[in-house]
């Protein structure tokens, strides 16, 4: 029985239906017993290993040729190519369209055809999205359980004529009478891989991958790249930002956003446990925030998704514990090594490997403590799918569909120079020149840039902007008179990987970011000390608590203007960086990038 009277929804279903000629189709419910349902179907296929050491998770290993998202391989198929910028891969939708039909087409054969109405974000927040995905992968059914809101309530809300956004997805692989995967985790080869987004009629066609953002659909591909080009056009800012909440000794708490490129402790920072006496540090989202203005003029924010989609490879109790304890049951692993006694490992866990692994293609793995090349147990892009209700950080009030009001936004980056440990923008635009220009050291393991070089990600939404990037920020800079100064969050930007020449760490990281965390706090209500320079508002060198392991001297080079580090930077910006925006970048950052080199 069909569980909705949305029209649109029905046809889409039936035609989507009789393209892919799948053997059944099954409405999804949301429910306990049809998640459970569907591990069944991948346990019994041997697709997934239950794990004896915890509780309800279970083990896949994916193919080799489907292990991240393939951004090659991912478009942005607009009506116009300068709408999709330089930055994203452009093709015309009517052929992107035409292609993908012909692989469509029979594609479902011998499969069972899951309908996944699904809300990003709590069901019917003002905020929230709803989506429906069509997927022909119990393995998607199940981690779309946990990352988003599934089932009936959704489509109560959805109603007889509510929008909804639809995402097609496939992996490709038919199967003939009588034929089964035989335990082989089903794609397409990479050439036939698709991951396409029509912003256009806001809908998202996936082909051939069964992994991660390609396959779950409300991930990337709706809240990032398909929300973004909504939110440009409804006025709102879909980002890709955790959510933390801070609260001081008094009682009194601030809401933080934070955008950093990968590889740059964003996770952490969401789950962080501080160590500074009296402050607490609790979780609304690790990855993605929706923000949209209040009647009360300030901005509000959810976390769009249910669940946690982590990077498992170092992730351990010293630089995450709260995500260690989230994943200790009901959790999905994807491509990490198992153990003899049946639990979890990978490379960064704390401890070293328990006798014989089992690692993520499927052989024999001991490890070597000399580590001469071995290749790793777990893949480096090994994930764990777990519900963010179970995490111990998780804020109270992370699921209040009217959002949390944002204080404070961070931008960051793995900068071992020029960049000090923390600096504030004198107003909004100077803080979306900040985003603008966040970027990450590139090292002499990246062999096809060179080394020392800044691999440029502004706002950490280079991989996910849904139109041009030029555009993105004159949106950034149009919602900044959406509002008054004092009731707009404040711009930070932080760097937690100062070096000194010969390589040593300035500053611990970890939970002594708290640190950081309490002198932004304290700026918000404009008592934290700070001094005036060309590049923003910096702390005093007491007004950071300095921790134990940091030096006076060591603080003193956290907290200094680097003038000529900060030439060679606004210079790369200028010769480099902003001339692949052409004249869609907005006037008022090139103002602001002149302003702060005549100041320096």
């Amino acid at each position: 029985m069909i569980p909705t009277n949305n029209q649109k929804l029905i046809n889409w279903v039936k035609d989507i239906q009789a393209m892919c000629a799948p053997d059944s189709v099954v409405w999804c419910d949301g429910t306990k017993a049809e998640y459970d349902q569907m591990i069944k179907i991948v346990v019994d296929g041997k697709l997934a290993k239950p794990l004896k050491k915890r509780p309800n998770s279970y083990l896949f290993r994916s193919d080799a040729s489907d292990v991240a998202r393939v951004e090659n391989r991912t478009y942005i198929a607009s009506k116009r190519k300068e709408d999709a910028g330089p930055t994203n891969n452009w093709v015309d939708p009517i052929e992107l369209k035409e292609t993908m039909k012909s692989l469509y087409t029979g594609c479902m054969k011998g499969r069972v055809m899951y309908v996944i109405p699904f809300s990003m974000g709590p069901i019917g927040s003002p905020i929230a999205k709803i989506g429906v995905e069509i997927t022909d992968s119990p393995y998607v059914v199940a981690n779309m359980h946990i990352m988003t809101r599934v089932g009936g309530r959704v489509l109560e809300v959805l109603g007889d004529k509510g929008e909804f956004i639809p995402c097609l997805h496939s992996v490709g692989k038919p199967l003939l009478s009588c034929q089964d995967d035989n335990g082989q985790w089903p794609c397409a080869p990479l050439d036939k891989k698709y991951i396409s987004h029509f912003p256009d009629d806001r809908s998202i066609w996936s082909y051939g991958s069964g992994y991660g953002g390609n396959a779950l659909l409300g991930k990337k591909c709706l809240a990032l790249r398909i929300a973004s080009a909504q939110a440009k056009d409804e006025g709102w800012l879909a980002e890709h930002m955790l959510i933390l909440k801070v609260t001081n000794p008094e009682g009194k708490s601030k809401y933080i956003a934070a955008a950093f490129p990968s590889a740059c402790g964003k996770t952490n920072l969401a789950m962080l446990v501080p160590t500074i006496p009296g402050w607490k540090v609790e979780t609304v989202g690790d990855d993605i925030a929706w923000m949209k203005y209040g009647s009360d003029g300030k901005l509000y924010a959810i976390n769009p998704e249910a669940g946690f989609f982590g990077v498992a490879p170092g992730t351990s109790m010293d630089s995450n514990p709260n995500a260690m304890h989230t994943i200790e049951k009901n959790t999905i692993f994807t491509n990490v090594a198992l153990t003899e006694d049946g639990d979890v490992w990978w490379e960064g866990i704390g401890y070293d490997a328990p006798g014989t692994l089992i690692d993520w293609n499927g052989k024999e793995w001991i490890q070597d403590k000399e580590n001469k090349g071995q290749k790793p147990a777990a893949h480096p892009n090994s994930r764990f799918t777990t519900p963010a209700a179970q995490c111990p950080s998780i804020a109270s009030n992370f699921e209040d569909p009217a959002g949390v009001p944002i204080d404070a936004i961070l931008f960051g980056g793995r900068r071992p120079s020029t960049i000090p440990l923390v600096h504030q923008s004198r107003n909004w635009n100077h803080g979306v020149f900040m985003g603008s220009i966040v970027g990450s050291e590139i090292t002499a393991a990246a062999l096809d840039l060179k080394a020392g070089t800044i691999r440029r990600d502004p706002f950490a939404m280079l991989p996910f902007c849904g139109y041009h990037m030029g555009d993105y920020f004159a949106h950034w800079i149009k919602v900044g008179t959406k509002s008054t100064p004092d009731k707009q969050p404040k711009f930070f930007f932080v760097n937690w990987f100062r070096k000194t020449k010969e390589g040593k760490w300035l500053w611990p990281g970890y939970g002594d970011n708290s640190r950081v965390l309490k002198w932004i706090f304290e700026r918000c209500d404009g008592v934290g000390k700070a001094v005036e320079t060309p590049i923003g508002f910096m702390p005093t060198l007491d007004a950071i608590d300095r921790p134990e392991s940091v030096s006076a001297q060591d603080m003193q080079e956290l907290l200094s203007l680097d003038k000529d580090g900060w030439k060679k930077e606004l210079a790369d910006v200028r010769s480099e960086h902003y001339p692949k925006f052409g004249s869609k970048l907005p006037k008022e950052l090139h103002a602001q990038l002149d302003d702060i080199e005549k100041n320096l």
